[in-house]
């Protein structure tokens, strides 16, 4: 067991420090760390600074009562390795190649860690990176292959090959952080850490020190989980996400095979024999708490399910994902209070800038969805949370446009490093240290390509305001949807054609085409995309959960183009 594994918080976290470029008559010690924190799948309701309904989160709270929490903070594609190659390069999906979770990641882009590392930074990451093998740019990582495993998970490291560990994933993670802060790193210099955790991605599994606790707790329905999808235009109703209809019975809600068979209940989705796979790892202790906490839940079910109506079903299956997704995010949280108790304990709070993020957000039963990949808020929006002592006044709120596209400049420029020329987005080190007149910008650019796919959701791109967003469905379906985000917060009706909006959509057609150019995106490029993407995988490939086959995909696509025409 890991040496941490009796009282180990588990949870994700990307740890980044800031360092400034030494002046003359500088200590290397007086440059500030970098602490980035990075979750995976955390929706912004499942941290309390921003939401306490469904749960609480004291550790990570204490870097918004240290330091600043942004409430508009957004990504430029809802999607995990995507958003993450944003990330680390400062570029838009088109521009870094990272446009899915599926096409290789560029290794000729310059990341930010290579710059800090060039600067003489020192520079780890411990976790989840989703994509590659040797990250480029780090002294030392430990990362997880692909998606990882939240039982006795493997790694692959720089100096070690790969290795095996026995215990909870989000435990080890933050073992292995804090040994290399403890034990590895030159402490007369800098450093630039990234912490990145698994959890709360799908298919939850949480920690045995949380399974009776969590699969007891009933959560409050969201205003919107029964949404009929009426008042939007199509792709809404077609995406393949909603929790009672995709949902799978075993990886998702836990359901044994036995139990399924003796109800009849086939799998839903590609998703049989996922948690079979997963109770193959569990050592014969975790098996035992796992059945401890989810042999009761089969039995109940079995004796409830033939008497349920489908909306008794739909409340089922949604507390039982909150269970799971929520009580993974209780050992998250657990292990960013060990890590921030670390830093106070070793003196190292005062130089150094904490981030807490994800690497998008998460529908929690919000239009009856699990998983991101729409513009909508629940997904397109992101947590963040900075702490800067010193430099960022405790207990402040920003509602800044800020993107994910910004943080490698945001770092670089605290950093005292210089950013490339091709980086897009922009320094928050303006907003950070109160200098709110340095930033305006106005309006966010969005666009997310993994269609035909998981989920089905269709292709679109959007410019997002304060007050509006303008979406473009582009590929199958061409359809526009305008949101009034004032006056229609749940996002429930599509206002594009009312003339009461001509003069609101004319001008933000016009932003969008202006937004479009200044990121170099085009419809020739976003089509080139789709065609490469389309091409994977021969002319008998399918797609979703239900399996769609590319031609008839195609054809509707062509359909599409002459009515244009």
């Amino acid at each position: 067991m890991n040496k941490y594994s009796s009282f180990l918080l588990g949870g994700f976290a990307l740890v980044t420090v800031f360092s400034c470029e030494q002046k003359a008559g500088e200590s290397a010690q007086e440059r500030p760390n970098i602490i980035f924190i990075m979750s995976d799948d955390h929706a912004y309701q499942a941290i309390s600074a921003y939401d306490n309904t469904l749960i609480e989160t004291p550790n990570i709270d204490r870097i918004a009562e240290m330091g600043m929490l942004f409430t508009q903070a957004s990504v430029t594609n809802s999607i995990c390795a995507p958003s993450r190659a944003t990330i680390l390069t400062g570029k838009h999906s088109h521009m870094n190649g990272k446009v899915d979770n599926l096409f290789p990641f560029d290794t000729t882009n310059v990341t930010f860690p290579q710059l800090f590392q060039d600067a003489g930074y020192q520079t780890a990451m411990f976790g989840k990176l989703h994509f590659g093998n040797n990250p480029k740019g780090f002294d030392q990582f430990k990362i997880l292959p692909g998606q990882g495993s939240y039982y006795n998970p493997e790694f692959i490291t720089k100096n070690e090959g790969e290795i095996k560990m026995e215990g909870y994933v989000t435990d080890i993670i933050t073992d292995m952080t804090i040994d290399w802060l403890d034990q590895e790193r030159n402490k007369e210099e800098p450093f630039m850490l990234m912490y990145l955790h698994k959890a709360p991605h799908r298919a939850w599994l949480m920690a045995e020190r949380h399974m009776e606790e969590y699969t007891n707790r009933t959560f409050a329905e969201p205003a919107t989980l029964f949404d009929d999808y009426s008042g939007r235009t199509s792709p809404a109703g077609e995406a393949e996400m909603n929790i009672l209809k995709h949902m799978s019975w075993s990886g998702d809600n836990k359901l044994t095979a036995e139990t399924m068979d003796e109800l009849g209940l086939p799998e839903i989705g590609p998703d049989k024999g996922r948690l079979i796979n997963m109770m193959k790892r569990f050592t014969p202790e975790q098996r035992a708490s796992f059945d401890k906490a989810y042999g009761p839940i089969n039995e109940a079910f079995t004796k409830d399910y033939p008497n349920m109506s489908e909306e008794e079903i739909m409340s089922w299956k949604y507390n039982r994902y909150m269970q799971d997704y929520l009580g993974t995010i209780a050992s998250v949280d657990e292990n960013v209070g060990r890590l921030l108790d670390y830093l106070e304990a070793n003196d190292m709070m005062d130089n150094t800038i904490i981030v807490y993020t994800s690497d998008q957000g998460f529908y929690l039963g919000e239009h009856g969805w699990y998983d991101k990949r729409f513009v909508y808020d629940e997904s397109f929006k992101t947590p963040l949370l900075v702490a800067w002592p010193g430099k960022v006044k405790p207990g402040t709120t920003s509602d800044a446009l800020v993107q994910n596209l910004d943080f490698a400049q945001t770092f670089l420029d605290a950093a005292g490093i210089e950013a490339p020329a091709d980086m897009q987005g922009e320094s928050m080190v303006p907003l950070l240290t109160g200098n709110d007149a340095a930033w305006d910008r106005n309006a966010v650019y969005y666009h997310y390509y993994e269609y035909p796919a998981e989920h089905m959701v269709n292709r679109h791109y959007a410019i997002i305001t304060q007050d509006y967003k303008l979406i473009h469905y582009y590929y199958v379906e061409d359809q526009w949807e305008l949101i009034d985000r004032k006056n229609d917060p749940l996002e429930l009706n599509n206002v594009y054609d009312d003339p009461a909006y001509a003069e609101i959509r004319a001008d933000l057609h016009k932003r969008l085409d202006e937004l479009r150019v200044k990121y170099k995106d085009n419809t020739e490029l976003s089509m080139g995309i789709v065609e490469k993407y389309m091409d994977r995988g021969g002319e008998d490939r399918t797609f979703g959960a239900h399996r769609v086959p590319k031609g008839e995909i195609l054809e509707r696509r062509r359909k599409v183009e002459e009515e244009k025409k």
